[in-house]
Formats: structure tokens, C-alpha cells, sequence
């Protein structure tokens, strides 16, 4: 099987699957309604630890340009629309779904 990315924007959930087994749920952050987050199909194209600024741990670009699924300084937000459009993680959560997806992993995100 393949793992994928399910991220839901309207539940702030994102979710791991092994094909249709659903594997690990967390929640996330998303796009604020001037910038919301992109529905549609990408793939993680990067991984960059430690970016610096905002975005907490750990950085993963997906295949739109200047989006990705990342950590963050500010753990309250968790669970609210607030971010540029990206998908917004606790630290450890970030670095627990960066261990168990490779680059090239499909997010479809959706409302």
C-alpha cells in the first residue's frame, strides 16, 4: 500500500493512511479566510529541519510553491484558521508524520 495525506481544513484534521487503513489522526492549523489553505492534490517536494521563523521544527514544502505542512512557535493555534494557508502542526507532531512519510507522499486537502 501507499501512504497518503488526508488533510481536512473544516475539521483542522490531518490524516495518515496506508492506502484506506487509516493510521495516525492529528490535529493541525490551517489558512485564515484571506489566505486559506489550497484545496486540491500535491506531493511533498522538500524537508527542511529547523527552518526558522514561525514555522517550528520542521519544514515539508508540497508541490504548490510556498505551501507545505510544518510546526510551529505558537502551539495555541493549533486547531484554528490562522496561517498564510499552510498546514500548521504541533512540533512533535511534525516530526512523529516526517518519520513515517517519505517525499513524494500525496496531501489531498479539502473543506
Amino acid at each position: 500500500m501507499v501512504k497518503w495525506i488526508n488533510v481536512s481544513t473544516s475539521k483542522h484534521q490531518l490524516k495518515l493512511f496506508d492506502g484506506n487503513r487509516l493510521l495516525k489522526t492529528y490535529p493541525i492549523a490551517v489558512g485564515k479566510i484571506l489566505s486559506p489553505s489550497p484545496s486540491g492534490t500535491y506531493t511533498i517536494v522538500n524537508k527542511q529541519p529547523h527552518p526558522g521563523g514561525p514555522f517550528g521544527v520542521l519544514w515539508m514544502g508540497l508541490s504548490k510553491p510556498h505551501y507545505g505542512i510544518h510546526g510551529t512557535n505558537n502551539p495555541s493555534s493549533i486547531g484554528k484558521n490562522v496561517s498564510h494557508g499552510c498546514i500548521r502542526m504541533y512540533n512533535r507532531d511534525v516530526l512523529d508524520l516526517s518519520s513515517r512519510v517519505p517525499i513524494g507522499t500525496s496531501v489531498v486537502i479539502h473543506r
